[in-house]
Parts: structure tokens; C-alpha cells; sequence
């Protein structure tokens, strides 16, 4: 299986990059002997319209287009669910058991996820309550992955 995020706009070159790339690194190493094929990240371009619905729905049909056949979706969403590493691990490792071919997090741009997009997701999940600069959520999002195969593999890296 393979495990993508796929977000709304640009990370420049600078820390959040160097951390996000960081963890998607240690993550795709790790995630081989536990059947995790690849993990990656993929940059959407922002929409220019002019309206926040309409910038929305740009961007989620950008995102959807850009989904793998298969795919199971997380949306990351300030109105979705609060769950911990555990729970996330274990929908990774359903995923997984079940050959999915792909798992991705999607995330949205400064307006939110677009209806399209929130009505095709597998599950939508929030962070917590806070709202954070996307060039944190991506971070995060890595981090996250990152440990759920450590969770999966049995590495001590997450206490609990």
C-alpha cells in the first residue's frame, strides 16, 4: 500500500519543508517491512478565484482528480473527528491488511475542503480544536504517519 498526502498550495524551502520531508522519509524507510510500498507528498496548486466557494470547489476537484484508482481518503478537516495514533495506525494497518492500494490525507486550503471533496472522503479527521497554518498541518500529517507504522511495527518510538 501506498500512503500519500496530497495538500492545497506550497511549502517553500525553509524548516516546515526540512520537518516534513523529514518524517515522510523516516516514514517510507520504515514502512517497507511492514508493506507500506511507498510514502510521499504532493503539492495542488491554490485557486486564484475570487469567491471562497468557488476556491473550494477548485480545489477539490484538483484534489479528487488527483486521487489513486482505490484510494482510501482522509480528509483533514477542522469539522471532522478527533482521533489518537492508536486509531489512526489501526485505520492505516486496516487499510493495509485489506490491500488498499493507496491511503491518502487530504489537505485543504486556507478556505477548508470544498463539498465535493468532504462527501467523497473515506473519513474526516481534525487535529484537535486549534486551528493551525497549513505548513503545520503538513507537518503533523507527516508525523503522523510516521507513527502509526512505527505503532504497526512494533517500534518504541510511540509511548503511550
Amino acid at each position: 500500500m501506498r500512503i500519500a498526502i496530497h495538500a492545497v498550495g506550497r511549502l517553500k524551502a525553509g524548516p516546515e519543508r526540512e520537518l516534513t520531508d523529514r518524517y515522510l522519509d523516516r516514514a517510507a524507510k520504515s514502512g517497507r517491512a511492514i508493506g507500506i510500498t511507498a510514502v510521499a507528498s504532493r503539492e495542488i496548486a491554490e485557486s486564484r478565484a475570487a469567491r471562497a466557494e468557488a476556491r473550494k470547489d477548485e480545489e477539490a476537484a484538483a484534489l479528487l482528480a488527483d486521487l489513486p484508482d482505490g484510494a482510501v481518503t482522509i480528509a483533514l478537516d477542522e469539522g471532522g473527528e478527533t482521533i489518537d495514533s492508536a486509531r489512526f495506525a489501526a485505520l492505516v494497518g486496516s487499510a493495509r491488511d485489506r490491500s488498499v492500494p493507496a491511503l491518502v490525507l487530504l489537505i485543504g486550503g486556507a478556505d477548508g475542503h470544498g463539498p465535493a471533496l468532504l462527501a467523497r472522503a473515506s473519513l474526516k479527521v481534525a487535529f484537535g480544536r486549534l486551528t493551525f497554518p497549513h505548513q503545520i498541518v503538513r507537518i503533523l500529517a507527516a508525523e503522523q504517519v510516521y507513527r502509526a507504522i512505527t505503532i504497526l511495527s512494533g517500534h518504541p518510538y510511540h509511548r503511550s
